[in-house]
């Protein structure tokens, strides 16, 4: 029984060690689409999830890689009841996380990355038979991200986030390209928790 324990204690032990070196940090956020774009005129957000790395940790600077899932719902027909539509959005990106020594809970924040959005299309028949769902459009561009996290204790923090997407322009898309439906913006408040 005195092993066991020991064995218990030992195991919980290096598991605090562990996490007090920890890079990790998991993170969740509400999106909201923003500008005068098809994402803040048509879509309302619903969640986003992220995970973090920090692979150099220096005096005044973390430096490490991130990735973002999120979802966003189309509202500009949600009165109609015979399909609905979502994009789903996911961003790898290197983050630079900056260590203010007067200002020690405070952590600015500057990430660039891609960002993939992939719309999908829930089709109704009014039948009864299984909705039919059709990955009906991929966009993708560069992401600038801009955040400031504030540690609430040594483990939970809160934080806001700014995401710019420069859609890439390719000459076979359906459409001619212009502010409207090139440029896109997120803003994402969330809280984290340190691994």
């Amino acid at each position: 029984m005195k092993q066991r324990l020991l064995l218990v204690l030992l195991l919980i032990l290096a598991i605090k060690s562990f996490s007090q070196d920890s890079k990790f940090s998991i993170e969740a956020s509400f999106p909201i689409p923003v500008g005068d774009n098809f994402l803040g005129k048509d879509y309302g957000g619903i969640i986003d999830i992220g995970i973090k790395y920090r692979f150099s940790e220096l005096k005044i600077v973390n430096i490490g890689a991130s990735i973002n899932g999120g979802l966003l719902k189309n509202y500009k027909v949600e009165g109609i009841p015979i399909f609905d539509l979502n994009s789903y959005t996911i961003q790898p990106r290197i983050f630079a996380e900056f260590n203010i020594e007067k200002l020690s809970k405070l952590h600015p924040q500057i990430g660039l990355g891609y960002s993939f959005l992939i719309f999908e299309t829930t089709k109704y028949n009014g039948t009864g038979n299984p909705p039919k769902t059709d990955s009906d459009l991929t966009e993708d561009g560069i992401n600038l991200n801009l955040g400031l996290s504030y540690d609430i204790t040594d483990k939970f923090f809160v934080q806001v986030q700014y995401d710019f997407i420069k859609i890439r322009f390719d000459k076979d898309r359906r459409y001619t390209p212009t502010k409207y439906n090139t440029n896109l913006s997120i803003l994402k408040f969330g809280l984290g928790f340190r691994i």
